[in-house]
This record gives structure tokens, sequence and C-alpha cells, in this order.
């Protein structure tokens, strides 16, 4: 039963009965609730092992899961006649595994809530939509038991495998695109296949025991933010099983399958706000809720030998080739979000939805949009590139996300190269307009030094922190460029003379200006004019919300170029 139900059948319109929810329902447990899946779980069984279990998951591949058994089950939007034509998907029940030590969180929460969940949906305005989702029946902590885990993976019945493993986890160089051998994850499961530590220790395992038991391979399907992640898993699992069976390596890459897909759904971290909301609602006891945006994309590329669920009765774009929508969402949305971080953080602004209100930062961050990033995409068939960007302003000034950039800003080091860089490299090769982007590898930098411009603290959350400070102290010191030499970031951009120049120029205005003044104005091409220190404002973290006007009233016309393992900890994608 879903919140439009609950309302109507209450007599409460859907606006007012979040409010009221308290009235209607006593302390209970998710099994209890009028939200729980009609479903028959007890009759569910493992289609789909899911590594990686956060809040996006469960916000998003999850979600589409259990509205896709619930409409099978006739509870759903067209339930009846697809109950009636196509079976109950209950054979594509999720079980998720857990590598890391912070997983036995989620083992633990998920095993007292019967793997049920609530997911709220937060529009603007105040309205939440929530539901408890059912499709995950299961959760293996893999470090309790290796061998439950490699059993499941090895059994006929899971036919698919998927991954949020954060950006950083697949143990890919982003500039050359090589596995790391030398990762300590990899070449202990190199040494020791049998006793696998890491997802691709254990994919390459499990489908080293199905190849020997006759058994079809798996498709694996990564979820995660990466340009072409289908390949990049692909890179990851065949060469990790290369270290130890060459053979085994060449039969996956002939053998299994790894599509490519595009998520979207702003998901943040959840809060203890986020929980108690949810009692007071409610009446009910979950310990570890998710909150999302409404809006939800999933487009996949329709490569899966051994079956999959039939997705696109719930909305799934299921597609020959995911790579404009992909290029689409990492170089707008993602790289909007990189925008909003770095920018903000130096203003000490704390919110995304703040940032994304603030004029300055609205208008460069909309300028580098249709500036640079959209010139280097393809055409996206059903998409207007237009509406899409107006789109992204709408959802980051949802203030009831409270998405925050220190979120956003996380494993910079890893999302940089993959959802700005590349913009940046492609405007090279095309004489095309680079400074806005090449600017905000500079608000990246200056943030690293740890204070904003009220005086404020600035935390890092990255693994190559201590690293990229050491550069920037070197670069301070008079070392030219210094923190763009980074090779396994920036690859062969250090040494390209009109990215080294502008990085150093922008950087410097950065310095002089402040990250105020510095945006308004900020020509297409060529240097950026002189602002004097007394014009900058150095204001509270406070936010202007006036509305921003168009790029072009600031910036001038706008002038397209003219050539078109799991090892770090995970973040909630989005």
């Amino acid at each position: 039963m879903d919140a439009h139900r609950i309302s109507k059948e209450s007599g409460l319109t859907e606006g007012h009965w979040w409010q009221r929810g308290k009235d209607l329902f006593l302390t209970i447990s998710l099994t209890e609730s009028p939200l729980a899946p009609d479903y028959d779980r007890s009759a569910m069984t493992t289609g789909i092992v899911h590594i990686g279990v956060g809040g996006f998951h469960r916000a998003h591949e999850a979600a589409y899961l259990d509205r896709l058994m619930r409409r099978r089950s006739g509870s759903g939007p067209g339930g009846g006649a697809a109950a009636a034509a196509g079976g109950s998907c209950l054979e594509w029940g999720i079980c998720g595994v857990g590598l890391l030590p912070g997983d036995a969180r989620m083992r633990d929460v998920l095993a007292t809530q019967d793997h049920l969940y609530t997911l709220v949906l937060k529009h603007p305005g105040g309205l939440r939509d929530p539901a408890v989702i059912g499709s995950i029946h299961n959760y293996l902590f893999a470090p309790d038991d290796p061998e439950a885990v490699l059993a499941l993976l090895s059994a006929p019945t899971t036919r698919i495998v998927s991954l949020t493993v954060t950006e950083g986890g697949y143990n890919v160089d982003d500039a050359t695109a090589a596995f790391r051998t030398e990762a300590p994850g990899a070449v202990h499961d190199a040494e020791h296949p049998g006793e696998p530590t890491t997802a691709f220790g254990y994919i390459v395992e499990a489908l080293r025991r199905r190849r020997e038991a006759g058994i079809a391979p798996l498709t694996v399907m990564s979820c995660d933010n990466l340009p072409g992640n289908g390949k990049v898993a692909r890179t990851a699992v065949v060469c990790q099983a290369a270290m130890s069976d060459p053979e085994l390596a060449d039969w996956i890459d002939g053998n299994v399958a790894f599509p490519s897909c595009m998520v979207d759904r702003i998901t943040p971290r959840t809060t203890r706000a986020d929980v108690a909301e949810l009692r007071r609602a409610l009446g009910v006891e979950d310990a570890w809720p998710v909150v999302c945006e409404p809006f939800t994309q999933w487009v996949i590329e329709d490569d899966f030998p051994a079956g999959r669920p039939p997705w696109e009765e719930v909305g799934v774009q299921m597609v020959d080739d995911v790579v404009p929508y992909e290029l689409m969402k990492l170089r707008l949305l993602n790289a909007s979000h990189q925008g909003l971080a770095h920018w903000g953080r130096l203003l000490g602004i704390k919110y995304a939805h703040e940032a994304a209100a603030d004029a300055d930062i609205a208008t460069w961050v909309r300028a580098y949009l249709e500036r640079e990033a959209r010139a280097t995409l393809r055409s996206v068939p059903g998409i207007d590139l237009d509406d899409y960007i107006s789109t992204l302003f709408k959802r980051f000034t949802n203030e009831a996300i409270a998405d925050t950039l220190f979120r956003l800003a996380q494993d910079a080091s890893s999302r940089m190269p993959k959802f700005v860089l590349g913009t940046v490299r492609d405007n090279l090769t095309a004489g095309g307009p680079i400074r806005l982007g090449t600017a905000m590898v500079a608000a990246w930098a200056l943030g690293l030094e740890g204070h904003d411009e009220n005086g404020g603290a600035i935390v890092v959350d990255d693994p190559l922190a201590e690293e990229l400070r050491h550069l920037m102290a070197a670069q301070r010191a008079g070392h030219g460029t210094a923190f763009i030499c980074h090779e396994g970031i920036f690859g062969g951009l250090a040494t390209n003379e009109r990215f080294r120049r502008t990085f150093v120029e922008e950087l410097e205005a950065l310095r002089r200006q402040g990250a105020r003044a510095r945006p308004r104005p900020m020509p297409a091409h060529g240097h950026a004019p002189s602002v004097r220190a007394s014009s900058v404002s150095r204001r509270s973290s406070t936010v202007a919300r006036r509305a921003p006007p168009p790029p072009s009233a600031l910036l001038g016309p706008v002038s397209p170029p003219g050539a078109a393992g799991a090892g770090p900890r995970r973040p909630p994608a989005g």
C-alpha cells in the first residue's frame, strides 16, 4: 500500500496526512505497517546479489524492484494486468553483501527489521511520500562467512551481481584506465583466490566455480557513477582473474556480460532527525530509513544473457547504447555537484540547496554547463538538454533534501577526473573553452588548504587528502603547477600548456579576489578582468536567495567550441 492510498482511505489529503500520521498509527513494526509490501516475501528467492548496500542502492535499484513486485502482485499501478500476464517476479529478490567493517551495521539493522526499511521521498514544500521496501530479503556480511557468499554467487538461481562500491572502489587508475595490480587487496586475492576479500575477488572465484560446474555465467552490473561503468567493471574483473588464472580471464572476457547503466537519484545521508521524524509521523521504529528526492532515472544497456527482471514495466529505460545518457548525467548533474561543493565550501555554505540558490554560484555553474560541458555531449534520445539543465536547478534547490556539500565533496580525487576533467580534455582537443572547468579545479585545490573565506574549517574526506595538501603547500611555496602534476588524477593534463596556464591564473585570481568576487564576471575566453581587492564581498555563510540572472547577463555570450575492489568507504551516490 502506498502513501496515496493511505491518504485517500484515511480521508486526509496527501499534503496533510504526513503531519497527522501520528494519529493514524501506533508504534508498530515495519512488517505491521500499512506501507509494507503486500507481496509474499516468504516466497522470494535470490536472483540478484548486490555488493555495497548503502543509501543509494536502497533508494534506487531496490526501490525499482519493490515497485515491480508490487505491480506484479496486483497492488501497484497497472498491477492487475501485469499480474495476469507474467508471474510475480519474486525470483528476483536481492541478497545484499557487505565486505567492509562498516557494513556490519547494515547487517545488524536489516536483520532486526526482517530486511525491511522505509524509503521517504522528500518533496519541496514539506510533503513526504513514504513506503516500506521489501525487495531485499537477505544480507550477508562476507567476513562472517566468505563461503556462504561464494556459494550464493555460484548458485544457478543467481543471475545478476550488481555493485555500488563508489567511483574509487574499482581499483582502476583514472589517468591510464589500468587495473592497479599492486593494490594489497588485488595481490591477496590473486595469491589466495579461494579466500577473496574484494568485490572482484569474490566475483572471479564465483565465475570460476560456475564454469567448472557447467553453470551459466552471471551478469555483472555496475551501478556506480562512472563513465563506461560496464567497461570499468569488466576491466576490474578480467584483470583480477588474469593475476591468478589467465585462461579464466579470457573465458570471462568472452562469456560474461557487463552492461553499462546510468543511475540518478539524489540521496543524502540519513540523519538522526530523519529517524525521529519518521517515528513521530508514522509511529514506526526504523533504525536506518532512506530519504531521497522524488526524481529518479535508470537507463540500462539491455545485455543480460542469463535473464533479467522486466524493469521497463516500472520506468527503467532499456537501451542499446547508454553512453549519451551516461555522459549527460555525469558531465551535467555530477559535475554541477562538484561546482556547488567546491565553490560553496569556500564561501562557508553547508547545504547544496543553499549553494544552488546563491545567485553567483548558480550563474557560474549554469554557465559552465551551457558553455563548456554541453558542447562535449552527443544528442540524447528523448532528452532536451536545455530542459534537463533547468530541471537540475529545480532539483538542487529542493530544501527538503538538505544534501550537504561535505558529502558532495567526498572523494573528489576520484570524482573530479570522472565528472569534470573529461570535459576539460575534450574541449582542449576541440579548441573550446576550458576556463570555468579549470576554475572548478582551482576551487577544489584551494579548499584543500582547510579553511573557507570566513575563517571556518573545511573538512576534507578523501583518501588522497594528505598527498594533495603537500602538493598545494608546494604550489603555494612557488612550485607553479605542483597540484596538477598528480599523475593519478590529471594524467597528461599537467603537460598541457593551456591547461597549466589557465589553472595558475584561476588559482591566483581566487586567492586575490576571493570566491565571492571571482565569478562576477568570468569571461568565456582569455584572461579574467582585474577585480580590486576592496571590491571583494566577504560575507557570512548566510545565503543570498535572490534569483540568479541568466548566465549571459554576467558572463557574456555563450560561445560553444567549434567541434562539437571495494576499497574506500562508500559515501552515498547521487
